[in-house]
């Protein structure tokens, strides 16, 4: 598999990711103005629904969509150096691409700075959890031989993770910062990002340490799936 068609499938799964993301969650608020609970469920919905479609549509190529599974992969001999720098960076890309597509195809400005502070104690905790809880979600179910799971298992959790984490489970850097080009639902201030991005990769390598303590040795794929 060449790595043009690698870092193609993230720049493309992670624009249609963070449109999926952006756009539901200014479809929400027009079609729910007055109702915060059911833009969030809509959000959701839209958001793990897509991961679901884009993973089976690209994990024959490449499916991270988020630079925090893109390093595990690296931990893990799984990519080069060289390679893991390329697919971060055409993810980073792929992300403010589709901000700015999410923002035109609703009337907006292709660029619209967010103003939405995020930031504190629990909402941080929030997205040390939710990042440790997907990649021992993908990781776990790779290393058990199921990788064929793994969309629906990110779908799912990431759903449901909108609803349990505090900070609604941003998860990936990548998103992360394409978010900061949108002032509406979905969107996070720029100030917020440093510290958001920064207790994702610590939950990342907290869930790569649950991952090796749960799953030491890899399984191959079985007829059972085990």
């Amino acid at each position: 598999m060449t790595l043009v068609r690698r870092a193609a499938a993230e720049l493309v799964g992670t624009a249609f990711l963070v449109m999926a993301v952006i756009g539901s969650g200014i479809a929400a608020t027009r079609l729910s103005p007055d109702d915060v609970g059911l833009q969030l469920l809509e959000n959701s919905l839209v958001t793990g629904a897509a991961l679901v479609a884009l993973i089976l549509a690209l994990q024959p190529v490449s499916a991270a969509f988020n630079p925090v599974v893109t390093l595990v992969e690296r931990v893990l001999g799984l990519v080069t150096t060289s390679d893991a720098v390329a697919l971060v960076v055409a993810q980073l890309v792929g992300g403010a691409v589709g901000a700015v597509v999410a923002n035109l195809m609703f009337g907006l400005d292709a660029v619209t700075v967010a103003t939405h502070d995020r930031s504190g104690g629990g909402l941080w905790l929030g997205e040390v959890v939710a990042t440790l809880g997907l990649v021992a979600v993908i990781f776990g179910s790779v290393r058990r031989g199921r990788s064929d799971s793994v969309a629906y298992a990110v779908g799912g959790y990431i759903t449901a993770a909108y609803w349990f984490t505090s900070s609604t489970s941003f998860a990936n850097p990548a998103v992360t910062v394409a978010r900061t080009l949108s002032d509406t639902f979905a969107g996070i201030a720029p100030g917020s990002v440093p510290v958001f991005v920064l207790m994702q990769l610590v939950g990342g390598a907290l869930g790569l340490g649950l991952v090796l303590l749960l799953h030491p040795d890899p399984t191959l794929p079985t007829e059972e799936g085990a």
